[in-house]
């Protein structure tokens, strides 16, 4: 019986024995488990996938992320039109614990596509990788193996399992449980190289935090090892090729995150891995150069590095050379690299890391496109910076026309020199002349298509070379085309009314109580009362042939104070225009008195009873309306105060109220008991006499100021006038003595009732025009913040207007993008389309998570009536038939229609009275918004900035001008959005 127990015992030793030495049994097994672990790609979402934890390569690729991305997404108007299908065995695996089992991506990042499917722009990291196990120098291979898993490639076991090293894993696990003993003792990993590939991909941090964790990696990679079959030696050299290419060393400032030898080398020595392959490949390890050596040296620090890559890389270069030496005597005592190789590399000292470079790269200006599409796939996923954008498995479909793009995009760039300027056209009258240097310009184009319910982005280019984009990223101010806002607006308002009044009979409309000052409502009363049944087509036609004076010798109530207007031609001031050729002609004084028609008009939709309670001294509205003055005007003084005054002491806080001041004694009397009430009569002494010039006062003077100028003794009010200072600056500087450190909103609070308090005399009077004026100046802000949503509902990009007249021909700024938008909203009939530049998102293709997202119409929602488009479309072909952009009549066989604008920002000071001090150009735009045929609709602008914008008198005949020397090249996208294929020709639609 003993026997025989022994006969059975050394039976078990030696299947054990022989399955530790040839894993037999596990490949038979996990070769038919592998069989079993199966991914198919199937349209709609999948009931049959799981997502990946937390670990450094899922997040990296954006793996463990996709379900928070697919909420945005369709949140955001996309949905799954493919998913990965696992097999039930692989949910099972992945339920039970382990990492997904799949053939993982070396190399993965952002593709971006055009509406053709030509590359626009692709990301690879890592970005130097070695393509095959063939290519790996060899001595790198030996290295390797003899630092970290001497017998992955035997090829004695075909079938061995790489990731467990039996012999290694009992060592490492008898140290783990002597360092239970002895903290001392080292604690040397067990890790093969598979399982350190587990590890640092799919690990919390990368990082092995329990014993579960191990098993957790050992079992992963051993049902990986297997998905090919029983014979594991391919798999063991692909383990070998992935570790080389994939291990974590560190970061960098330059490169970001480092992962594999060759990106390593670059990064950390400044190598051309190239260069370094080449080196090795060729040493024959008789004779071996001092540049064989050091590349040699600086890739086996990169072995070592990894166990501590940023103490290493980072920290202590020193110590990273000790042990590169200890490992250069142990390879070549084991016979893995030549004597000559070692005694080489010794005399080689690793170089603390060298700055590398940054890549040379396209300009801005070449992949303002790009720039765009990664801006916005960003934003769209919630993704935190592009770098990590670029990090993600991802291949982007945009609508981009790359041919279209690159086409406009070389024109920018010709005529930023004077001879493409030239050759285009844009020297002459109102455009550049002789001595312009056009390279100091900025101009930029936008240009979409109305397409499967969507406005699809074909080009976006300007010509800046930084990643700011023009056409959406700033408030220019872009003139008359605010003229296009304007009118849409008005004619809206003859839609209300007609949809109001319509309906009424003549002696209804007569009996209506209309304000003389409400200009349009008096219109379209009497119009509806004339022509009664009156279509809304036949009523706007007639809004469009009302008069205005073109005069320019008016001065207007507005934006708080009278301004003045001018025309661009002198011939404008003495005519009458109607709005359709006050439009179709830019003239710049029709438009501010149609602008105050419009701001009456919703002054009295605010307050119908205006006209009543205005001259009513008692009414409350009057006294709510001034009280609304008297906060927001304070507010305004008090928070440019705040900004000067806080942080300074009283001493700095005077110095300041008082600079470049010749100050009396009562002013500085006042202000020094204002600011400090509790400063005492001898300081106050010394203060006065250290700050008045001339012979110093008595201290009988000095003691009458004191006394008489106490804060008990006048008004805050008062002692402002008195010392020459505005009140609510001397209650500041007072208040903020006694609280340093108290916020804005503190102070505002603080000082409601000061601040009305300074205003009473405002107040007190019966009625005046004072009152009355700023009475209007409120209404007239409440008009504009009505006006402004009315703007912004048809895309205006700003939360506010300047509540001033002004804003009818630009002075509110406007951005060429948002006036795009307004465009394809009157292309298309007045339906709101959302706008497009991303069709089609592919996640992680080849995977088991792969998901393809695509763009979804949206439901569409009437935002003009077609009444108002139509008649808009048409103003729009009478500016280019006959109007300020008649230069281009003739250019396209398609409809063209478009509005001009000159923007002149100034910035200008005035005296009393008005008078004109001083005037500084801040910028100086051209621009034409325009559509060229059924469904290309776009903006060009030419821009120039301070210190150059007083250069150049340039206005919008330059854009138009523009656009006629590209016209082949729009002609060519219009005419295949017709269905005409052209090269510029968009042939594979979005979804």
């Amino acid at each position: 019986m003993l026997a025989a127990f022994f006969a059975l015992a050394y039976v078990v030793y030696q299947l054990v024995s022989t399955e530790l030495q040839t894993s037999r049994w596990q490949a038979h097994h996990l070769a038919q488990l592998g069989r079993k672990l199966t991914v198919t790609v199937a349209p709609g979402p999948s009931d049959a996938i799981r997502f990946p934890g937390p670990g450094p390569y899922d997040e990296r690729l954006g793996y463990a992320q996709l379900p928070e991305f697919t909420a945005r997404l369709r949140q955001r108007g996309f949905a799954i039109a493919e998913q990965a299908r696992m097999s039930p065995r692989m949910t099972e695996l992945v339920d039970d614990g382990l990492f997904t089992p799949y053939h993982e991506k070396t190399q993965a990042g952002l593709e971006l596509f055009d509406c053709n499917g030509q590359a626009l722009y692709a990301q690879r990291y890592p970005q130097r990788v070695y393509p095959s196990f063939s290519a790996v120098p060899q001595v790198l291979v030996h290295s390797l193996l003899f630092i970290e898993n001497h017998n992955l490639l035997n090829p004695e076991y075909p079938l061995r399992n790489p990731a467990i090293d039996w012999r290694r894993f009992s060592r490492a696990s008898a140290d783990q449980v002597l360092h239970l003993f002895s903290s001392s003792r080292a604690t040397p990993g067990g890790s093969t190289l598979a399982t350190q590939i587990e590890k640092y991909r799919h690990s919390p941090d990368g990082q092995t935090g329990t014993g579960a964790e191990k098993l957790r990696q050992m079992a992963s990679a051993s049902v990986r090892a297997y998905l090919g079959g029983e014979v594991t030696l391919p798999w063991r050299e692909q383990i070998v090729l992935d570790y080389l290419n994939t291990v974590p060393l560190s970061g960098s400032a330059s490169h970001g995150e480092v992962q594999g030898l060759g990106d390593g080398l670059w990064t950390w020595y400044g190598d051309d891995f190239a260069e370094v392959n080449r080196l090795l490949q060729s040493m024959d390890g008789s004779v071996v150069s001092a540049r064989q050596a050091q590349v040699f040296k600086e890739a086996l620090s990169l072995m070592i590095a990894q166990r501590r890559p940023s103490p290493y890389l980072l920290q202590d270069r020193a110590a990273l050379n000790t042990m590169t030496d200890r490992y250069l005597r142990l390879l070549a005592r084991a016979g893995t690299i030549p004597q000559a190789l070692r005694d080489a590399a010794l005399a080689v000292q690793l170089q603390q890391a060298r700055p590398v470079a940054p890549r040379a790269s396209e300009s801005f200006v070449e992949r303002k496109a790009v720039t765009s599409l990664r801006t916005g796939l960003s934003a769209l996923l919630g993704v935190d910076s592009l770098y990590h954008l670029d990090r993600l498995d991802l291949r982007a479909g945009s609508t981009i026309d790359q041919a279209a793009q690159q086409a406009i995009t070389d024109a920018l760039q010709r005529v930023r020199t004077p001879d493409g300027a030239r050759a285009a056209g844009l020297y002459g009258r109102n455009m550049l002349q002789a001595g312009d240097d056009p390279g100091r310009l900025t101009f930029s184009v936008t240009l979409y298509e109305q397409q499967g319910g969507a406005n699809l982005l074909r080009t976006q280019a300007d010509s800046v070379d930084q990643p700011f984009d023009i056409n959406s990223g700033a408030r220019l101010n872009l003139g008359s085309t605010a003229k296009l806002r304007t009118l849409v607006t008005y004619l809206e308002i003859i839609s209300a009314l007609h949809q109001r009044l319509g309906g009424l009979s003549p002696a209804e409309l007569r009996r209506l109580p209309v304000s003389a000052q409400d200009v349009l409502s008096r219109w379209a009363s009497d119009y509806l009362t004339r022509t009664p049944g009156a279509s809304l087509q036949a009523m706007l036609e007639a809004a469009m042939e009302r008069k205005y004076s073109g005069n320019a010798g008016e001065a207007f109530a507005t934006g708080g104070g009278l301004q003045s207007f001018e025309n661009f031609e002198p011939w404008e001031n003495t005519q009458e225009f109607t709005v359709r050729v006050g439009f179709q002609n830019s003239v710049n004084l029709v438009f501010v008195r149609l602008m105050r028609d419009i701001v009456r008009y919703e002054i009295h939709q605010i307050e119908p009873g205006v006209d009543q309670w205005l001259a009513d001294p008692d009414s409350p509205q009057r006294r709510e309306y001034l009280a609304r003055f008297i906060d927001q005007e304070s507010s305004t003084f008090m928070r440019r105060f705040y900004g000067q005054y806080q942080g300074k002491t009283v001493k700095q806080a005077l110095d300041l109220m008082f600079a470049g001041k010749r100050v009396s004694p009562v002013a500085l009397a006042v202000a020094l008991r204002s600011v400090d009430p509790s400063l005492g009569e001898a300081q106050f002494g010394r203060e006065m006499r250290q700050r008045l010039a001339g012979p110093p006062l008595s201290d009988d003077a000095l003691h009458k100021l004191y006394v008489k100028y106490g804060v008990d003794k006048f008004s805050l009010r008062d002692r402002g006038y008195l010392a020459h200072v505005h009140p609510l600056a001397l209650w500041l500087v007072e208040a903020l003595r006694r609280q340093p450190n108290a916020s804005l909103k503190q102070v505002l609070d603080d000082s409601a009732t000061v601040r009305q308090d300074v205003y009473a005399w405002l107040t007190r009077a019966r009625i005046s025009n004072a009152q009355t004026n700023r009475i209007r100046q409120q209404l007239e802000v409440a008009a504009f913040v009505r006006i402004g949503q009315a703007w912004r509902r048809l895309g205006y990009p700003f939360g506010n207007l300047t509540p001033s007249l002004a804003t009818a021909v630009g002075a509110s700024g406007d951005r060429p993008a948002s006036l795009a938008e307004l465009m394809g909203l009157i292309v298309g009939d007045g339906v709101q389309r959302p706008i497009r530049s991303l069709h089609s998102l592919d996640f992680a293709v080849g995977t088991p998570y792969e998901t393809r997202f695509v763009a979804q119409a949206q439901p569409q929602q009437r935002l003009l009536a077609p009444e108002i488009t139509t008649l808009v479309r048409r103003s729009l072909q009478d500016v280019v038939e006959g109007g300020t952009a008649k230069s281009l009549r003739g250019t396209f066989t398609e409809a063209v229609g478009g509005k001009t604008g000159t923007g002149d920002q100034r910035f200008e000071t005035y005296g009393p009275g008005g008078r004109l001090l001083g005037s500084r150009r801040v910028s100086r735009s051209a621009t034409f918004v325009f559509f060229v045929g059924e469904r290309m609709f776009g903006t060009i602008t030419a821009y120039v900035h301070e210190p150059y914008a007083a250069r150049y008198s340039f206005t919008s005949a330059m854009a138009v001008q523009f656009l006629k020397s590209v016209a082949p090249t729009v002609h060519a996208m219009a005419a295949g959005s017709g269905g005409t294929a052209t090269p510029l020709t968009c042939r594979s639609e979005p979804g």
